[in-house]
């Protein structure tokens, strides 16, 4: 195949094996269609801190996608600009107040690399101190200051269900809602319209990439709009049925080099 193409690759559950590496040969098969002029980046939930290893490891030098389409820079060149879309601190505050009656676990919100967790709480500091960012702790209402880029609750089942009805009945026009793979029970929440697609267009038209040619991996909820968007929307083995019923094509699992396994196929056959 002659033509370029951009492939936009989801992290967790779909570019990493379940212990957080990147398989060999999905490596090898990265590095081979770099080399013949396709462009690879990643489109993650992540914050970027937590995925730099990747974009490293991959050698990659294209713009990346963080905080599903919240945040998306070029690491490697300041001049191609940076789009930052962040909740407004009020309604925050509002869901903030909300969550508390429905006796959640916690709160967490993202203000880029600085994080502030509502509730005390070792293990979730745990999850994350990749890229060591700076940790506030104590109530989210006194000690956020800035509008975050985003916003996670964790909840017991029933509760978040609560959370998310309440979320979806009233903040529908501010805010994008969305929940987080097994075993978690976490709601995620970012601006209005930001989703994966808004991110990985921006790059497909600064490639002049059109979206025939844009090949998606992905394996959860915050992977459908870049799926749909993706002229090749390709889900995982191990992805949510809903996402594998609106794909174009399933690939194996991330267990079994999915992403390898379908890009050998289109592109190096």
């Amino acid at each position: 195949m002659s033509e370029r193409f951009l492939i936009a690759l989801d992290l967790d559950g779909t570019l990493l094996k379940d212990d957080k590496t990147i398989s060999e040969r999905t490596k090898k098969v990265l590095d081979q269609v770099q080399k013949e002029g396709h462009v690879v980046m990643i489109s993650t939930g992540r914050p970027y801190r937590a995925s730099e290893l990747y974009y490293k490891q991959l050698n990659l030098k294209t713009p990346i996608v963080n905080f599903n389409g919240a945040f998306v820079h070029h690491p490697l060149d300041v001049d191609w600009g940076v789009y930052h879309e962040t909740l407004s601190l009020n309604v925050v505050k509002e869901i903030v107040d909300t969550s508390i009656e429905y006796n959640i676990k916690n709160i967490v919100a993202e203000v880029m690399d600085k994080i502030f967790i509502h509730y005390h709480d070792e293990k979730l500091i745990d999850i994350f101190t990749m890229g060591k960012p700076s940790i506030t702790t104590g109530d989210l209402r006194e000690y956020l200051k800035h509008d975050p880029t985003s916003l996670l609750i964790a909840a017991d089942k029933d509760n978040l269900e609560r959370v998310n009805t309440y979320v979806a009945e009233t903040k529908a026009e501010l805010v994008e809602h969305r929940s987080w793979g097994a075993p978690y029970h976490v709601i995620e929440i970012v601006k209005a319209g930001i989703n994966k697609a808004v991110g990985v267009k921006k790059v497909a038209d600064y490639y002049n990439i059109p979206r025939e040619r844009v090949i998606a991996f992905g394996d959860e909820d915050n992977d459908l709009e870049m799926i749909e968007y993706a002229g090749y929307g390709v889900a995982m083995g191990n992805a949510i049925e809903p996402l594998k019923e609106i794909a174009k094509d399933v690939t194996k699992t991330n267990e079994e080099d999915g992403i390898a396994e379908y890009l050998e196929k289109l592109l190096l056959a």
